[in-house]
């Protein structure tokens, strides 16, 4: 009998020695991908939980959308954590989770094709690797000097006012009472435009321009007061709204930058126009 459990003793080690060993394998071998690799396993891992989870739990949209959320952001913490060690940037993780947001929200609202579907995934997961490039520019160039922060800041732009428009127009199509409307354009207003300011001037304080940023999400939520009492497409209301805060934030942007000369003005002006012409077209002609 004690010959026996030697045995198995000596067996279980031996088992648990070389599982160890594989453990240890295993994890060498996965912490040395490259962050661009795991950019690409984050952008198609999210890609796939957006395209699968619609389809098979289109039901569960709300929770689909905070869960590719808060998993495309907990990748983006696993491929860029070292850097944050010495940066407390948490600013970073902002956009890439409203970005998932928006997208798996406004999913449900394009038509239910096979071809459109797999087109919106694919623009999903290409946006989804820019902006984690951008992101993990942005971190480390607040460590040392980086040429491409220019481009970052115009990649993230950019899917900041995609994410805000698709947000809009999903709060919008819901016709929800004014407080609850206004509450929502508030909540993630704010964020949004924390991030746009903070990608410019890229400072270490989570709050900063801190009185900025609330006076821009004021005079968004003071827009969408006015847009709610007019009988208009949620898509008409959601491009004038994007567009309002394309103007003011990007005009808070350059002028961080030290750039707000008369010829810049004069860009957002005609943008302001026009946007403000298409929507009383469309207002009055339904």
């Amino acid at each position: 009998m004690y010959k026996k459990f030697i045995q198995i003793l000596r067996f279980t080690k031996s088992l648990i020695g070389f599982n160890f060993k594989q453990y240890l394998r295993f994890r060498r071998n996965f912490s040395g991908i490259g962050k661009r690799q795991k950019f690409i396993i984050t952008a198609v891992s999210s890609s796939l939980i957006l395209f699968l989870a619609q389809h098979l739990l289109g039901s569960q949209t709300f929770y689909i959308a905070f869960f590719l959320a808060f998993f495309s952001v907990f990748l983006l913490f696993w491929s860029v954590y070292k850097d944050l060690r010495n940066n407390n940037s948490l600013q970073v993780f902002i956009l890439p989770f409203f970005y998932s947001l928006a997208f798996a929200l406004f999913y449900p609202l394009v038509p239910e094709r096979l071809l459109v579907r797999i087109v919106m995934t694919a623009i999903y997961g290409f946006g989804l690797y820019s902006l984690l490039l951008s992101m993990n520019i942005f971190v480390v160039s607040s460590i040392r000097t980086i040429a491409l922060v220019s481009s970052a800041r115009t990649v993230s732009f950019i899917a900041t006012i995609l994410s805000y428009f698709f947000i809009v127009n999903v709060i919008f199509s819901m016709h929800l009472n004014g407080f609850l409307t206004l509450l929502f354009v508030f909540g993630f207003s704010f964020p949004f435009v924390l991030h746009s300011l903070w990608a410019h001037s890229l400072e270490s304080r989570f709050f900063s321009n801190l009185l900025w940023v609330f006076s821009i999400s004021l005079c968004l939520v003071e827009i969408a007061f006015i847009l709610w009492f007019w009988s208009v497409l949620p898509t008409i209301i959601a491009l004038f709204l994007t567009g309002f805060f394309y103007i003011t934030v990007g005009i808070s942007q350059v002028w961080l930058d030290r750039r707000l000369f008369k010829s810049i003005m004069w860009e957002y002006i005609w943008v302001g126009s026009l946007v403000f012409i298409l929507f009383i077209v469309f207002a009055f002609k339904r």
